[in-house]
């Protein structure tokens, strides 16, 4: 029996709208109108508002014949919630703007929407606006998240000082490896559609990167304990290209060890695999999502039992420049090879 297949032409732009956020609902007492006019209405009562954009498009940045559209939906969302966490600030409202080709159905717009839905029962966001246009070709997602801030809590990239703490949440690597994973099963079917996918239980690695969470509990955490980072970035581009956007920011160097970098035992069984280095993944591989901030030396005993993240080095004065510390005892420049979201 074939699925059942709606064409987004017979509902139209706005039909379409309705359609897909007919079981949308308000969480937050900040959010005064929601869909359906010509603009959201938000009232911050009191707090300042942080605002953050992040696209996504197909054949760059996620690839349909291993991502369902639910995971895409959810993830989308999660990648600007976690840059919310970053600054310190609690996710309130998200705006979700598409571009589709013709080879989309509405059912499979409700499949990316059950993902968005999803998320933003899960983190308690509500879903306020957006847009819908046509793409020539593939699936283009852009969502707009704001969140609050008690006044001047929020937290930059510059604010790193001499001695601080480096800290980093969850583990690191697995998500990149996942990737490497899918990416060998895609080749493997390209070769031979016969071959069945080989995806060895990784159930782990693989939800690292199709399905992320933000670290919504480690901020609660600090707050709960009066800890106010000094400075703040979500792990997107790898671990050493995010520590040295907050050292160019804090006009500081660091110090990082490898014997305290996080990383899950199934991410270096499959490196191994791979014939990766572990530790490559974690300081190179993105997609962690993951928060990576320093504070002061002063709070190492509030903060030395935490679960929710790990010390892994600190900060040095920018003539020290920015080093990894290796295993063996070898002092190693650090370098940005993540990433590079602009890069042909």
């Amino acid at each position: 029996m074939a699925e059942k297949r709606t064409e987004i032409a017979s509902l139209g732009e706005f039909g379409l709208i309705d359609h897909l956020t007919r079981h949308n609902e308000v969480r937050n007492a900040s959010t005064l109108l929601s869909i359906g006019d010509d603009g959201a209405v938000i009232e911050p009562f009191g707090k300042q508002l942080v605002v953050t954009t992040d696209m996504l498009v197909e054949g760059v940045h996620f690839d349909l014949m291993y991502m369902s559209l639910k995971h895409l939906g959810y993830k989308s969302v999660i990648v600007n919630l976690s840059d919310i966490y970053a600054m310190n600030a609690e996710p309130s409202q998200i705006t979700v703007s598409i571009a589709i080709s013709n080879r989309f159905s509405v059912e499979a717009l409700d499949e990316l929407y059950e993902g968005i839905n999803l998320a933003c029962d899960r983190y308690g966001v509500d879903l306020i606006g957006g847009d819908t246009t046509t793409s020539q070709k593939g699936l283009i997602i852009s969502i707009t998240a704001i969140g609050e801030v008690e006044e001047n809590k929020f937290v930059t990239r510059s604010g790193a000082q001499e001695n601080d703490l480096i800290c980093v949440t969850g583990d690191l690597g697995a998500a990149y490896m996942g990737l490497l994973l899918l990416e060998r099963e895609k080749k493997l079917y390209l070769e031979n559609p016969n071959v069945k996918p080989d995806l060895e239980n990784q159930t782990y690695i693989l939800e690292r990167f199709m399905k992320p969470e933000a670290r919504r509990q480690t901020i609660a955490w600090l707050k709960e304990k009066k800890i106010l980072p000094t400075a703040m970035i979500d792990i997107s581009d790898g671990l050493s290209s995010e520590m040295l956007h907050i050292c160019k920011q804090s006009e500081m160097g660091c110090l990082i060890y490898e014997e305290k970098l996080p990383i899950h035992d199934d991410t270096r069984a499959i490196a191994e695999k791979f014939g990766i280095a572990a530790t490559t993944a974690a300081l190179n591989g993105g997609e962690d999502y993951e928060l990576l901030f320093t504070i002061s030396a002063n709070e190492y005993e509030k903060v030395k039992e935490c679960e929710l993240f790990k010390i892994i080095g600190h900060i040095t004065t920018a003539d020290k420049g920015k080093y990894f510390l290796t295993n063996g005892n070898n002092k190693i420049e650090l370098i940005a090879q993540g990433w590079n979201p602009i890069k042909n």
